[in-house]
């Protein structure tokens, strides 16, 4: 199959690799073309624009960083909605605004193309290894077609509903990190006051009721001072942003998301923005 990738950072560079490994035909687009220079030597085709992506694929991925870039890909005359083949399957993994998916998905329908909102849940390390969690909103009958697809990339893909239903999930899944994130380093810093081995204190905890994905994948890095992102402090900003924005539309009091919202927000300020989320650990210090 020919399929089109836009947006080859840390994660969709990984989720790249996976489709050239099973043989696909991947076109890529990137702002940054050098950081795609291994994606070339592996066998994807790089072009200049989502225009020429979206005229050659099939089937067409983006990752992007903000509702802003997934706006700038898709609409105008250079973007995958003007320039996509009758009956593509466009599928955005990008964290977004669940109306923005929505207005894709009618636009897309209004044009023959078929659209799905799949934001991921699994950084770096999933990204890599093909197990991450995918949450899918549009129709099924399109989800279904691009699902072995998808299982290129994911372990645990869960069609969710109609589309802007996988925005939404996604916020459920930002919202519990956030206040886990806390608790991680917290445990942490207490390890360390106590006077214990942090790493020790890990190997009890990490599989029993406090286990959790970030307390056995982060809280290593967090020990180890490595703050080299997985993913990054600015795209959870962001994340966390849209997730207070739709629970307010919802009449929601979350104060766990406005606390962690907020400690992000000072560790930007201090110039932690390009850092992996596990540098909250820096907060506490």
């Amino acid at each position: 199959m020919k399929v089109g990738f836009i947006g080859t950072g840390v994660m969709g560079s990984s989720l790249v690799k996976h489709l050239l490994t099973a043989g696909h035909d991947v076109i890529i687009y990137t702002r940054t073309a050098k950081k795609a220079e291994s994606l070339v030597e592996a066998g994807a085709k790089l072009v200049e624009s989502p225009k020429e992506v979206a005229r050659a694929a099939e089937t067409i991925f983006t990752m992007v960083g903000y509702p802003s870039d997934v706006e700038e890909v898709y609409f105008g005359n250079n973007g995958i909605l003007e320039n996509a083949q009758k009956e593509a399957v466009l599928v955005d993994l990008t964290t977004s605004k669940p109306n923005l998916a929505k207005r894709i998905f009618e636009e897309a329908a209004s044009r023959g193309l078929k659209a799905l909102d799949a934001p991921v849940s699994g950084g770096d390390i999933g990204a890599q290894k093909g197990t991450l969690s995918i949450m899918v909103g549009g129709a099924e009958p399109h989800f279904q077609e691009v699902l072995p697809l998808l299982e290129l990339m994911g372990e645990n893909i869960v069609y969710q509903g109609p589309a802007g239903s996988g925005q939404h999930t996604k916020m459920c899944n930002q919202i519990n990190i956030a206040t886990n994130m806390i608790g991680v380093c917290e445990s942490l810093v207490y390890a360390k006051k106590a006077g214990l081995d942090p790493e020790q204190v890990l190997r009890s905890i990490s599989s029993g009721a406090a286990g959790s994905w970030s307390l056995s994948n982060l809280a290593p890095r967090m020990i180890a001072e490595d703050f080299a992102p997985g993913f990054y402090i600015k795209h959870f900003i962001k994340d966390m942003k849209i997730a207070a924005e739709e629970a307010e539309l919802m009449g929601l009091d979350l104060p766990g998301l406005r606390l962690s919202l907020s400690m992000y927000e000072k560790l930007a300020e201090q110039g932690y923005s390009e850092n992996g989320t596990q540098a909250l650990i820096k907060h506490f210090d």
